[in-house]
């Protein structure tokens, strides 16, 4: 098995490796979430990594960007207009692109995205995860999809789709698509493959 360290390293020196972040930006949430997004947005800075985020100033989704700039990290924000006019966007990216729409605005997150992390969220951040997993499973994308959980909020999903398996809706193969992490360094090794 090669070294982790040294995999992330080789990843780092690619010259504009971007992670799309899919998480939540409701302001609701226990502040653990928010450390979690907080730390995350440090650990892909410190790699020397983009990140590319749905363009909301709020919640978890405000969180990781901040500090992905606050440890000197670049950030692009993806954004439909309709939420610029709700004051939600995130003003401080170093790129805001707003879009017509949320399909416009997941198809420029993932054209500007070389891998796909996924936190705790509620259905927008759901729908995201499971689209980017659909296109990789039917092998449109290679990028890396991973789902960093550290408390099992996605342990209901995990069980539909196991379900899903069993009555031959869902391929094992599709399943593997997913990497499931519980640690963001875990997450970080996974995002650089």
């Amino acid at each position: 098995m090669s070294n982790p360290i040294r995999t992330i390293a080789a990843v780092s020196s690619m010259r504009s490796y971007a992670v799309c972040v899919f998480c939540a930006s409701s302001t609701a949430i226990d502040p653990r979430y928010l450390k979690l997004a907080a730390e995350t947005g440090e650990a892909i800075a410190r790699l020397g990594w983009t990140l590319v985020s749905g363009g909301g100033g709020i919640s978890m989704m405000g969180a990781i960007a901040a500090s992905a700039r606050e440890h000197g990290g670049r950030t692009v924000g993806v954004i439909p207009q309709a939420l610029v006019d709700l004051e939600v966007a995130d003003n401080q990216a170093n790129e805001l692109v707003v879009t017509t729409d949320m399909r416009h605005r997941k198809g420029v997150m993932d054209e500007r995205s070389d891998a796909f992390l996924a936190l705790p969220g509620g259905i927008g951040t759901l729908e995201e995860l499971m689209e980017v997993w659909t296109a990789h499973s039917l092998n449109m994308h290679e990028k890396p999809v991973v789902v960093l959980d550290p408390w099992g909020d996605y342990d209901l999903l995990r069980a539909q789709v196991a379900h899903w398996v069993e009555r031959g809706f869902v391929r094992p193969d599709a399943v593997a698509r997913v990497r499931w992490v519980i640690s963001i360094d875990e997450a970080m090794v996974a995002l650089a493959r």
